[in-house]
């Protein structure tokens, strides 16, 4: 934290005003050099020396509310940086300090200044905190679309702070609550309501509840967007070896197709299909419909590396390999079939690097398994069929 500060201070040291003693460059030096060391009594007595010396010097009141901030005296700080303000209104990083402090100290002029300079700052630490800080605010007030639309760009910002995942999971999940409860209350007997059910289904593991409720969404409302593909999908999860199940899930694919028109999920699923039939040529014309509709579709990637290498054609499956890893770098699958392949193909570098990372990302799955029991919640069905997917794998 004292590094932002220092960094603030340090946008001071350009040229004093006309006249300006040498004695008060010499004490603004000194106060730099103390806090720089960490010394803020000795800082603050340079800075102090300062403004006894000039008392509009911009530099040593932005210095004097960095060291009242840093020992928690918000309402010191306050003071020093508006009358630095005063004096340079443009000082973008004292507004955001200042902003900072009025929030603690329960200003209602916080949450303008927030906002002003949460879009305006380039240094990162600051803008962190300023983002932070501005997301609590908007927390307190009960403004959920607010600070969640914060929270996405603090993850953009910084995708792997602790503290920004854990409060955007809780607002997110928050947002997700109130939106659904909005749905209940207003259109509890409608199609959409059954289908955020059954999504809900889908989550907490049951499969075959899931098809259930996108059966009556879909009697609600025949045509309603997206929710025959999902039924399709569930149906072959619910079974995936059940021939019935296959060709119900088949005919709910191609019905959405012909309804919401084709892309690249349902091609993907089709593909799917076509494979448990043992039908490589058809399972290869969909994931290759598919993937010339999305190249980033991850499922058409693997189908097309799958039947390569049911083909014996590794030379060209590894090419779809490595664009899974890329879109999906978390892929514990795509990364072991990736490091079967280069074993085959004899590179033993990048087959040994892809070993190790679908360890690394296995045992990383292990632990989120066990939080998830924990919490009384099951894994994603994506990764347990990862897993049955790597069932060969060295352990």
């Amino acid at each position: 934290m004292l590094g932002v500060f220092l960094a603030l201070c340090a946008n001071f040291l350009a040229a004093q005003p006309a006249g300006q003693a040498g004695e008060v460059r010499k004490h603004l030096a000194s106060g730099e050099t103390a806090l720089k060391a960490k010394n803020t009594e000795t800082a603050a007595k340079e800075f102090r020396a300062v403004l006894a010396l000039d008392p509009k010097n911009a530099q040593a009141h932005t210095s004097l509310g960095v060291i009242a901030f840093l020992r928690g005296d918000y309402e010191a700080a306050a003071g020093n940086l508006r009358s630095a303000l005063a004096m340079q209104p443009g000082l973008i990083k004292a507004q955001a300090l200042l902003g900072i402090c009025e929030k603690r100290l329960g200003d209602a002029s916080a949450r303008a200044l927030l906002e002003k300079t949460f879009s305006k700052l380039q240094d990162k630490p600051l803008r962190m905190q300023v983002g932070m800080e501005l997301a609590g605010l908007y927390d307190q007030q009960g403004d959920l679309a607010g600070t969640a639309s914060v929270m996405r760009s603090l993850v953009e910002l910084d995708p792997d702070n602790v503290d920004v995942l854990f409060m955007a999971q809780r607002i997110y999940s928050e947002l997700a609550e109130e939106t659904l409860n909005k749905l209940a209350v207003i259109a509890p007997g409608s199609a959409r309501m059954q289908q955020v059910i059954a999504e809900r289904l889908i989550n907490e593991g049951d499969v075959k509840g899931a098809v259930e409720h996108y059966r009556k969404a879909l009697e609600i409302d025949a045509r309603l967007p997206g929710v025959q593909y999902e039924l399709a999908e569930a149906i072959l999860e619910a079974a995936p070896s059940d021939a019935q199940a296959q060709a119900e899930a088949e005919k709910e694919a191609d019905a959405a197709a012909t309804m919401e028109g084709d892309n690249a999920k349902i091609q993907s699923l089709l593909g799917r299909i076509a494979l448990l039939h043992s039908d490589t040529e058809q399972g290869y014309a969909h994931y290759s419909r598919a993937f010339a509709l999305n190249p980033m579709e991850l499922e058409a990637q693997m189908g097309l590396a799958k039947i390569l290498l049911i083909q014996d054609k590794p030379e060209e499956a590894v090419k779809y390999l490595r664009m899974a890893v890329q879109a999906d770098p978390l892929n514990g699958e795509a990364h072991y079939r990736l490091a079967m392949v280069c074993r085959k193909l004899n590179l033993a570098d990048e087959a040994a690097k892809e070993l190790r990372l679908f360890q690394e990302i296995k045992q990383a799955k292990n632990r989120v398994k066990e939080l998830y029991k924990q919490m009384n919640r099951k894994p994603r069905e994506q990764d347990q069929d990862q897993d049955q997917d790597t069932s060969d794998a060295p352990q």
